[in-house]
């Protein structure tokens, strides 16, 4: 099977890659720039803007994949705010452009990457609860489901939530690294107590892509971790982890970084859809975090 993979130089794009590769699926990846991606076989790499539609279409007419996965975006709710037209053409207009040639070019399935920012307060949310953005970027990111729910086209939403997992050489690290590196490094942090999530760790979500892909399964599903923890909680876990100081770690509220754009205290996703029809099992936060350093 050929899957075309956008957003191929970010953090999900680069595992995504590597687990459909290790796999035996042949995969197309996109992304802004030159590749970050390391060598495989089976990988053909385009660098291609995909705010501009023909772009788009001769990328699906060259390469006609059977499947996408559209993991692209503008994900930080901050740049989103400041540059709403950006935010639009990214997260909205690129999603119509890749669904548009999909369809045109006889896609068998249509994969996107959401996110639990669609939802507001009172988490963690059912994949049927109703939407509440509290901000630019989660309702781009409704916006463009609906645009994924109306197309001619088999298709998939999945949802998960604050993504972590191990890193390598060009590939940006996630909230764990970032904990770990300070803490090393003797600087002390401020993480907060008062935001609950259910964190989902990488190769879980990878795992459910892939099921997906191979049962060709649409609707929503929520692909998160199985634990209600805070950021304070996982630094903590982090710390314990590698041996490194807990002291170094201080325990404040979301009051202490003010924020241009509001953000859900308690936030996270249900996820007994795709336990129950995927046999999704994702790890637990410790068990993550052994496979993490």
């Amino acid at each position: 099977m050929k899957v075309l993979v956008t957003g191929a130089n970010g953090f999900t794009g680069q595992h995504l890659i590597k687990t459909l590769i290790g796999k035996g699926f042949e995969v197309i990846a996109t992304s802004r720039n030159e590749s970050q991606l390391p060598s495989y076989n089976k990988l053909t790499y385009y660098n291609i803007e995909l705010t501009d539609v023909s772009n788009v279409e001769n990328l699906f007419d060259l390469t006609r994949p059977n499947a996408v996965i559209h993991t692209a975006a503008m994900s930080k709710p901050d740049e989103c705010s400041a540059n709403p037209n950006l935010c639009t053409a990214n997260n909205i207009e690129a999603t119509g452009h890749l669904l548009g040639a999909a369809t045109k070019v006889g896609t068998q399935h249509f994969i996107y990457l959401s996110t639990d920012f669609i939802f507001g307060e009172g988490g963690p949310h059912a994949e049927d609860d109703a939407p509440a953005p509290l901000n630019l970027y989660g309702a781009s990111k409704l916006e463009a489901e609906a645009l994924v729910n109306a197309a001619a086209i088999k298709a998939t939403i999945v949802r998960p939530v604050f993504m972590y997992g191990p890193i390598w050489q060009n590939l940006r690290p996630s909230f764990i690294q970032w904990v770990a590196g300070k803490l090393k490094n003797g600087e002390p942090i401020k993480v907060v107590t008062d935001q609950a999530r259910t964190p989902t760790y990488i190769g879980d979500l990878c795992w459910g892509l892939r099921k997906i892909i191979n049962d060709q399964v649409p609707g929503v599903f929520h692909l998160a971790g199985k634990d209600i923890v805070s950021p304070y909680d996982m630094a903590v876990a982090v710390a314990k982890h590698l041996n490194l100081p807990l002291g170094l770690i201080e325990p404040v509220t979301a009051s202490t970084f003010p924020e241009p754009v509001k953000r859900a205290q308690r936030s996270g996703l249900k996820i007994d859809k795709a336990v129950s029809l995927l046999g999704y099992a994702p790890h637990s936060f410790a068990a993550a975090l052994q496979k993490c350093f």
